[in-house]
């Protein structure tokens, strides 16, 4: 029998291990970076063109190497860091100077040249896929000179799955901006097509995040720092204000490597307590020093996941830090013990007044007598004056300023108009009895038993200073010619003029196997998405002017996303011109959108679809329509009419899946008769 195993070709075997470390033009920028940074580089230029597929050109001013260094830099398995295998655990520096070039110069067109400062000339190497095509002395400046040209030349299936210049871009930047951030003592600067993107001088860590990521970052800054025997934490966080929906900013460095870490993440959003919006993430730049020894970075390829031995140590310091630092520079909500926080909300009468004189106040009408018992007024209705406190002002007119900065309350709403309950239960006689379909009463179905009948004065009064809530027994009647529920695909309201709002959040409405219960934000969010993917599809998206242009600096990784999506936004019913670097003035928003800020609209829609590329495998269309449809659906605290109300609910069940999101989240639940029976056994 012939054998069957054999040794790897050299050639081969650096493609595979290519297909490891260089995964798409990024990876290339992320070794060449890391390797310029430990050659003790104080300024590193980085060249693209055509998104790293055509050139990579990293220059440094670094210590350079020597003629055999450089050659011997090329092999595998070669590096200056590695003498023994207990070194592997005390490694603080980044790239190797060599473990990636190997493999880079298996899949591309390489020419390098360095020069050590003592020397008077440098070394010239050429290869192409492993095959060194030329080797020579040459006059050069001191540090390193690396093109990458042609990436994947030689694999041609691998160059296949690139994506399109824009997202390798992206990617290209999120890795600059990485390697930026955990040096900022270094000068980097960065080019695209000879467009500069990135211009940092080296500088302090605060100075490098306003560089990068603009100068509103300056104002919400705040430093972070905390010292223990095991572990040291430093940086910067951001104020809850600041926080944003997409997770895209936020930075933890280990030993001054990049990691991802949601463990890590879960602590710092933690400390914050509370004070950030649901579903926001706050800016951090954070910095984990560590022993190596305490640390594994190998668990993944491109070593952004790494393990500690003591997790739940390290957790704890994490949120101790940020904890501290949101303390110490008041970022949570603080209490103001001269407001009154009793939550009550109504007309009162004003300072040294006497309530009786406003007769007309529903506040001041005498409950009804119940069960023979006297009715319950407040203290101040006979005419007794209202207490003054030292500011001059009542304390009624605190209790109004407190609960009206809090709540989103009717400027009408009264606590006392609970016989509002009553109308249109009892219309003509004093005992309410709901009505069956026939027509009845039903005895035995006396929901509300021997209820009776609020004063017609005290109705009519209530009816002049607040919109009676109307739970009239038609909201038990069927709808004649409608076929059964079961029959239906789709749940069939009984009365749609009987749909209530229920804490500015969910719909309640009456369906013939029991209720509809639908969220309010789900469901604007399921309308939007249709009409925004029909703009889209069909190019004919309406847009709404803005009176006066609002003006929006973007980060360089949002500005250039927005050139590539023009077209698309366009059609959305954006209009925004160039005004120089980063900068666009935004003209008009899509008309479906109401009441957002447009500068936040714009970078949030930017942000969302940056974040969610190469995460949800979606085409262009279907994306933008998802991550604006959840940017533009109504919060929680909208108070619809009883017309949006109804509107809200038509426009959803036109819709092709009205009981779930595009991301598959339920809009709407069914309580049937038989789910609402068992809640009271």
């Amino acid at each position: 029998m012939l054998n069957v195993i054999q040794l790897l070709p050299d050639s081969i075997a650096n493609q595979i291990a290519a297909g490891e470390v260089v995964q798409r033009p990024a990876s290339v920028v992320k070794e060449l970076l890391e390797n310029s940074v430990d050659a003790k580089a104080k300024s590193v230029q980085v060249i693209i063109r055509e998104a790293g597929r055509n050139l990579i050109q990293i220059v440094d001013d670094g210590l350079g190497m020597t003629e055999t260094d450089a050659r011997m830099s090329f092999e595998r398995h070669a590096t200056s860091k590695i003498r023994t295998s207990d070194d592997l655990f005390r490694i603080r520096t980044m790239g190797f100077r060599g473990e990636a070039l190997a493999s880079i110069a298996a899949v591309a067109q390489i020419e390098m040249r360095t020069r050590r400062a003592e020397e008077e000339l440098g070394t010239l190497i050429r290869i192409e896929g492993s095959d060194i095509k030329a080797q020579e002395s040459i006059s050069c400046l001191p540090g390193t000179n690396l093109l990458i040209k042609n990436l994947f030349f030689n694999v041609p299936a691998r160059r296949n799955f690139l994506k399109s210049n824009s997202v390798e871009m992206r990617h290209i930047i999120d890795e600059f901006q990485r390697v930026a951030l955990a040096n900022p003592e270094v000068a980097f600067s960065l080019f695209h097509n000879d467009q500069e993107i990135y211009n940092l001088p080296s500088g302090k860590l605060s100075r490098r995040i306003v560089d990068m990521f603009g100068k509103s970052y300056r104002e919400q800054l705040n430093f972070c720092e905390e010292q223990t025997p095991y572990v040291t934490v430093h940086g910067y966080i951001g104020k809850p204000e600041s926080a944003k929906k997409a997770r895209n900013e936020q930075f933890f460095f280990v030993n001054n490597r990049f990691i991802k870490h949601n463990y890590l993440h879960h602590a710092v959003v933690g400390a914050y307590e509370g004070t950030l919006p649901e579903g926001s993430h706050p800016f951090y730049v954070l910095f984990i020093d560590i022993d190596p020894s305490h640390i594994d970075i190998n668990i993944h390829p491109t070593k952004t996941e790494i393990k500690f031995d003591d997790e739940r140590s390290v957790y704890a310091i994490m949120m101790a830090a940020v904890r501290k630092a949101v303390g110490l520079y008041n970022l949570s909500p603080s209490l103001d013990f001269d407001s009154d926080v009793n939550f009550l909300a109504g007309v009162r009468p004003g300072p040294g007044k006497s309530s009786t004189a406003d007769v007309k106040s529903d506040v001041q009408q005498p409950l009804p007598e119940r069960n023979g018992a006297r009715p319950i007024s407040p203290s101040w209705a006979s005419g007794a004056t209202q207490p003054v406190n030292e500011r001059g002002s009542t304390r009624n007119d605190s209790l109004d300023k407190a609960a009206g900065s809090s709540f989103d309350i009717p400027k009408k709403a009264s606590v006392n108009n609970w016989q509002a309950l009553y109308e249109g239960v009892a219309p003509t006689e004093s005992i309410a009895r709901p009505v069956t379909p026939g027509g009845t009463s039903d005895k035995e179905g006396d929901w509300l038993g021997e209820a009776k009948q609020p004063s017609p004065s005290v109705v009519d009064q209530l009816s002049m200073d607040s919109e009676p809530i109307t739970m009239g027994s038609r909201a038990n009647q069927l709808q004649v010619g409608l076929e059964s529920a079961e029959e239906q695909a789709l749940p069939v309201l009984v009365d749609d003029d009987t749909i209530i709002q229920v804490q500015n959040r969910y719909l309640l409405a009456p369906i013939k196997s029991g209720m509809l219960l639908i969220d309010q934000r789900r469901a604007h969010e399921r309308i939007l998405y249709d009409q925004f993917h029909t703009a889209l599809t069909k190019r004919n998206g309406s847009s709404q002017q803005l009176l006066f242009p609002k003006t929006i600096t973007l980060m360089p990784v949002d500005f250039q996303l927005a050139l590539d999506l023009r077209e698309d936004l366009v059609n959305l019913g954006f209009e925004f011109d160039e005004l120089g670097a980063n900068t666009f003035v935004i003209r008009g928003v899509p008309a479906l959108v109401m009441g957002e800020n447009e500068e936040e609209l714009f970078a949030n829609l930017l942000a969302q679809l940056r974040a969610d590329t190469g995460r949800l495998k979606l085409d262009r269309i279907e994306s933008m329509a998802r991550s604006l449809a959840r940017r533009s659906a109504m919060r929680y605290v909208n108070r619809l009419s009883t017309t949006e109300r109804k509107a809200l609910v038509n426009q959803l069940f036109a819709s092709v899946n009205p009981s779930y999101t595009p991301t598959g989240e339920p809009v709407t639940v069914v309580l049937s008769l038989d789910k609402i029976a068992g809640l009271f056994r």
